[in-house]
């Protein structure tokens, strides 16, 4: 049986290196603008083209392109090519209009977003004109997911994974080199951080253009809406972005939620997803990425079977990568989040406020991995409404949390209701699994998730404890912090291997092993 483990290395060092330089952005992000009316403005404005990011590229298209692609791909190249060509073409048209409108109506759409920034008519009108300038993001991160779709049928995952460290590059440089020039002259320097992450989803496109075209890619100038196999697609995209569009439509509520938050808000929520989404994207996604081709060969062949022992299989890897980094990542929260942001003018108040999100976000990064892996199976069965209606389940929990416990713990509200609306909506679709690929014993998985959680939990506690005694010694400054962290999380991962080998979790050093091999 192929052996995933290769691929999601692969994926992971490349993710690895993306998320570094996007945490190097976050901290020269806090470092020049810190917690402050624009970084809300900024996040917001963002947020919108992000809205819609998901309905056109990543996990929409992914879902929807790569079965099919795949499929194409076991019959002829000239085949696989005319579909990835229909699909970019289709892109270009769809996308490119609704990027254009979006700047036109860059005002009602500001306004509608963060509804509550009307109360500061400077705050909406920054916000305004920042989603003017970032919106064009939208098309050059669609047709980047498109890249990444035909190089991961290829089984190729290095250079997609990788892409997004150049859209991390420019989003640091052009900001640092527009800092000085807008201050000189009195305007908001925010702006240069807007300029840098357009020009970074362009670049985030364009690195990956030279691969596909190794791997076989030609393109040819063709649209035809009713060719068969992109038809095949869209029924696949439709269920898929429809529950992608609910799910976005459940952050759009939300931003208009926390925009009534205390000033602030918005950005300590963005600071804290930020880090939450460095497992997440290292070891979660990466392990759903390179599932949903293999898993689509394995349905085309009809090995049932097969599908049952990769799919239990690559749950557990996630849950062996995701367990452990969230649960220390939780202990050390406040370290970690003073560490990344605290300097320039990001204070001790702000360090506070997001490590608290951060503990709620971590709570929900195995069950998140675990859920794209989860839909991989109903997306290479070309099924994309079960998840489509599993989505809609969650959105209405998270939104009934929202409401109910905004109130009592304001802006914390968000990250605690977006964990418990992931638990389930996973929850929701194991529960749907039989039908796809037959009855499956989970209870060893069960077993094995709960053991993972506990030997994270002591390893945790023995971290988090000797760094309370070694910070109360040598200080809270920036190189003490970061030494006895460093030792402590060390120690702490030590712990858990030692914790694996005494609760006979077997499967740590399978592990290790297969993502050493070669």
């Amino acid at each position: 049986m192929e052996d995933i483990a290769r691929g999601v290395r692969s994926f992971t060092i490349g993710t690895a290196i993306s998320r570094v330089l996007g945490l190097v952005r976050e901290m020269v992000f806090a470092l020049l603008f810190g917690s402050s009316r624009s970084t809300d403005a900024f996040n917001a404005a963002f947020r919108i083209p992000n809205l819609l990011r998901d309905l056109f590229a990543e996990t929409s298209l992914s879902a929807a392109f790569v079965p099919v692609l795949t499929e194409e791909k076991a019959k002829s190249k000239a085949g696989e090519n005319l579909l990835a060509s229909n699909i970019f073409n289709t892109l270009l048209l769809v996308v490119g209009p609704v990027t254009i409108l979006g700047m036109i109506f860059c005002r009602p759409l500001a306004s509608l977003v963060a509804m509550g920034f009307s109360q500061i008519p400077e705050k909406l009108s920054l916000t305004a004109n920042l989603t003017f300038i970032t919106f064009p993001f939208l098309l050059f991160v669609s047709l980047a997911a498109w890249a990444m779709s035909y190089h991961n049928t290829e089984g190729s995952f290095f250079v997609p994974s990788v892409a997004p460290a150049f859209f991390n590059v420019f989003s640091i440089a052009v900001p640092l080199a527009m800092f000085g020039w807008y201050t000189a002259r009195g305007g908001d320097p925010i702006f240069g951080a807007a300029i840098g992450v357009t020009i970074g989803g362009l670049m985030q496109f364009l690195i990956q253009v030279p691969g596909i075209f190794r791997l076989g890619f030609r393109y040819r100038f063709y649209l035809n809406w009713h060719d068969p196999q992109f038809r095949k697609v869209m029924a696949l995209f439709v269920p898929v972005a429809i529950g992608l569009a609910g799910s976005r439509f459940n952050v759009f509520v939300n931003t208009i939620l926390v925009s009534y938050q205390a000033e602030r808000s918005m950005t300590w929520l963005n600071y804290a997803y930020r880090i939450m989404h460095l497992p997440l994207g290292l070891f979660g996604i990466a392990v759903g990425a390179v599932a949903l081709p293999r898993f689509s060969r394995l349905v085309l062949e009809n090995k049932r079977e097969e599908i049952q022992l990769a799919f239990k299989d690559s749950l557990k890897m996630v849950f062996f990568l995701t367990v452990p980094s969230s649960v220390l990542i939780a202990f050390f929260s406040y370290p970690v989040t003073s560490l990344i942001y605290q300097h320039g003018r990001f204070g001790p108040a702000d360090t506070l406020a997001v490590s608290q999100a951060l503990i709620l976000y971590t709570l929900g990064i195995p069950f998140i991995s675990a859920l794209r892996n989860v839909a991989s199976v109903f997306y290479a069965h070309q099924d994309s409404k079960a998840p489509m209606y599993a989505s809609f389940i969650s959105i209405g929990v998270n939104l009934a949390l929202n409401l109910a416990l905004m109130k009592p713990i304001g802006f914390l509200a968000f990250p605690f209701s977006a964990s418990l609306a992931s638990m389930v909506n996973i929850a929701v679709l194991i529960r749907w699994l039989p039908k796809k690929i037959g009855a499956i014993e989970l209870r060893p998985i069960y077993s094995y998730f709960l053991k993972l959680a506990l030997v994270s939990g002591v390893a945790g506690v023995v971290g988090f404890a000797g760094f309370k005694i070694s910070a109360s010694h040598f200080g809270y400054s920036f190189f003490p912090v970061l030494i006895v962290t460093a030792i402590w999380g060390s120690l702490s991962l030590a712990v858990f291997y030692a914790g694996c080998r005494l609760c006979k979790i077997k499967e740590v050093d399978t592990f290790v092993r297969r993502f050493l091999k070669k």
